[in-house]
């Protein structure tokens, strides 16, 4: 995700160029079309505008984690801080301790052994924010050690618990494989070759091994690929029907086998007729960006990176249909962008960072167009390449996570942002505009479900 002219990087006496052959594959959106190019690294932390946190809130050290989301698991308007560690052995892990938090920093309840599993974080922690029995009264759920535990918002009480194989605690998610209306199935995985399917009583309703023959993706996908009120499963490169059975694979060359893994799936637009449906993935180890349509089929693909997470919306409304951005990761120059490509995969700019894993999209300005977030930078900006906004965080604390929504209940998209200092974790909310009182709050929407870094 370069330039379609190769630019030399300074103070390195060798060209990006031969880590990065896909930019050649650039066509211009239309005659004169010039992809811009920013560089966010090393901005001054005072640059104005600069937005003030409107709560910051110490997480909790002794049963909290790197693993942080957000939600209103008690119906008072406000999120809950709900914080996440695990153990991990050889790449297999499980969530050991959580703990939840108002937003004063008080804690509401602990959950686990603290004793165990660590803070720090390089995947996804088996933790999530789920109203699963549709009653209108969140959960948290954990896939802790061989089993899921689903533990009552108010109270962190065990409302349902259920055995599950030892390593099938690597994420848990949520679809609707009946039809319901509503998200009440539970999806847990190993790292990289199983899925299983369980009613949120913990009946097993199917398992599946090395989807289509390939390892599964970060975190199962569940969308309705055929607009029958049931969603599929995007699984690694396949797609699984509701009952599990295989529904299609993807190839990115004929009679090639992929390389590597899916790390994403994101929606882009979902159709009447599935060849209509846009969807985009990342490949792990297949270095490449791909768009395919609902049949699995090939749309467009950008290939020669290690392209990581997607974040899908509109940054762009002169450009037609909706953006990607998209970061590049395990590189081994110093720069690493945060690209922006139209929804036809065309290269519209990037964002020249230190490094910028974690990233969103989000309204933060009420306009109906989105700015880019990223942690790393500390920054929100626009589509074009421009700084928006600059988010005050102190300079020795180390923002790791960028999330975007209503974590205020004032309907519009906030900006939560968790940060490290030594062993200490901080949660902050940054909003545009000063919320209603609470008797006047909309319930806040949080991180939302099925929550993941990937």
């Amino acid at each position: 995700m370069r330039l379609a002219k190769i630019l030399l990087l300074s103070a390195l006496s060798f060209s990006f160029h031969a880590f990065a052959p896909a930019w050649a594959e650039e066509t211009p959106l239309q005659e004169g079309h010039e992809p811009f190019r920013a560089d966010v690294r090393g901005l001054p932390s005072d640059e104005p505008p600069v937005v003030s946190a409107w709560r910051r809130v110490p997480i909790d050290p002794e049963y909290g984690g790197m693993f942080v989301l957000a939600g209103d698991i008690d119906g008072d308007h406000e999120v809950e801080i709900v914080a996440a560690r695990n153990v991990n052995v050889g790449d297999d892990h499980y969530t050991s301790a959580l703990s939840v938090q108002k937003l004063d920093g008080s804690v509401l309840w602990r959950w686990g052994d603290p004793k165990i599993g660590r803070k720090n974080l390089h995947h996804d922690v088996a933790c999530q924010i789920h109203d699963v029995d549709n009653d209108g009264k969140p959960e948290v759920v954990v896939a802790a050690d061989r089993e899921v535990v689903i533990l009552d918002g108010v109270t962190g009480t065990v409302k349902t618990r259920f055995p599950i194989p030892e390593h099938a605690s690597d994420c848990v998610t949520f679809a609707d494989l009946r039809g319901r209306g509503y998200r009440g199935e539970i999806l847990v995985k190993t790292r990289y070759t199983r899925i299983w399917a369980y009613s949120s009583g913990g009946e097993l309703l199917w398992s599946v091994e090395e989807p289509g023959g390939y390892r599964t993706a970060h975190q199962p996908y569940p969308v309705d690929l055929d607009g029958d009120g049931r969603e599929e499963i995007l699984a690694g490169y396949a797609a699984l029907n509701p009952d599990g059975s295989l529904r299609w694979v993807f190839e990115l060359e004929d009679g090639k086998r992929n390389g590597g893994h899916a790390d994403c799936w994101r929606v882009v637009r979902v159709a009447e007729d599935p060849k209509d449906t846009r969807l985009i993935m990342t490949m792990c180890g297949g270095d490449a960006l791909v768009m395919t349509d609902g049949e699995g089929k090939l749309v467009w693909k950008r290939t020669g990176h290690h392209y990581e997470s997607v974040d899908v919306g509109e940054v762009r409304p002169d450009v037609r249909g909706l953006e990607l951005v998209v970061d590049v990761d395990h590189l081994r120059v110093p720069e690493k962008p945060l690209c922006v490509f139209a929804e036809d995969g065309t290269l519209l700019g990037r964002y020249i960072t230190d490094g910028t894993r974690h990233h969103a999209l989000l309204d933060w300005n009420r306009d109906g167009v989105q700015e880019v977030a990223s942690a790393r930078t500390r920054r929100l900006f626009d589509g074009s390449g421009s700084r928006v906004v600059t988010l005050d965080i102190p300079r020795d604390e180390r923002p790791y996570d960028v999330q975007g929504g209503d974590f205020t209940g004032d309907g519009g998209d906030d900006v939560f942002v968790v940060t490290t200092r030594d062993e200490d974790i901080f949660a902050y909310i940054f909003t545009f505009q000063e919320p209603p009182p609470i008797s006047r709050r909309s319930r806040p929407t949080g991180s939302g479900v099925n929550f993941t870094f990937y």
